[in-house]
């Protein structure tokens, strides 16, 4: 099943509207020099934690310690993330370092 032109056109301008209001709605709601409100400031100092704990347990949530590799990939490739993001304090680095120790593992050595 294929869209025809008008349909693409609909979807597309759909995405950039979409995107738009998510990149500029934040300026409107709290313009410069407007007091941020303090939930939206707790929100902003709970939030990073809560959302590298869900990643940590969605990571886990399917490694299995009696059966298979026991988890051990896993286990390396987020030490390899704690370890590089401790040595250099580069979130960017941390994430690619440990994907590539992680994928390395389980392709040629957990395969």
């Amino acid at each position: 099943m294929t869209m025809t032109i008008t349909q693409q056109m609909i979807t597309i301008a759909m995405v950039v509207l979409g995107t738009m209001m998510t990149r500029f709605l934040p300026f409107l709601i709290f313009p410069p020099g407007k007091r941020t409100p303090d939930y939206v400031q707790y929100l902003g100092k709970v939030l990073p934690s809560a959302v590298i704990g869900l990643l940590v347990i969605y990571c886990f949530k399917d490694v299995s310690l009696v059966s298979g590799n026991h988890g051990i990939p896993e286990f390396i490739g987020a030490a390899a993330v704690v370890g590089l993001h401790f040595w250099k304090r580069n979130m960017l680095l941390s994430i690619a370092g440990g994907t590539i120790v992680y994928m390395s593992l389980v392709q040629m050595v957990f395969s």
